[in-house]
């Protein structure tokens, strides 16, 4: 199976606004850092489902375009521009982490 397979499956559940579809990519220890964090800002699946419920998937605005993506052993680098956060869309880069088919780490990163 390709690595590149969760990762795409939970870019198309995120722009659906599909949290079933999009949690089921992760793996159930799931760990995600908005860098250049040393601790993780979301910790475990159960934390991920609230986080998006609450602050992404109810906003109507919310999308992501991928500018371009690359894979490098296990990782998944993905280079996005995500309308609906801020006034004007924002660059991010997000590095995705696949372990037994799943997305088990995640690292966000965005402009200074």
């Amino acid at each position: 199976m390709s690595v590149e397979l969760p990762v795409q499956a939970q870019f198309t559940a995120y722009n659906a606004h599909n949290i079933e579809a999009f949690i089921a990519c992760f793996s159930e220890d799931f760990k995600g850092y908005r860098m250049p964090a040393e601790s993780p800002s979301t910790v475990g699946k159960s934390s991920l489902r609230e986080f998006y419920i609450n602050h992404r998937f109810n906003n109507p605005q919310l999308k992501a375009e991928l500018i371009s993506r690359t894979v490098l052993g296990n990782k998944v680098f993905d280079h996005e521009i995500i309308y609906g956060l801020s006034p004007t869309p924002m660059e991010s880069v997000a590095v995705f982490e696949i372990e037994n088919s799943l997305i088990k780490t995640a690292w966000f990163y965005f402009p200074s």
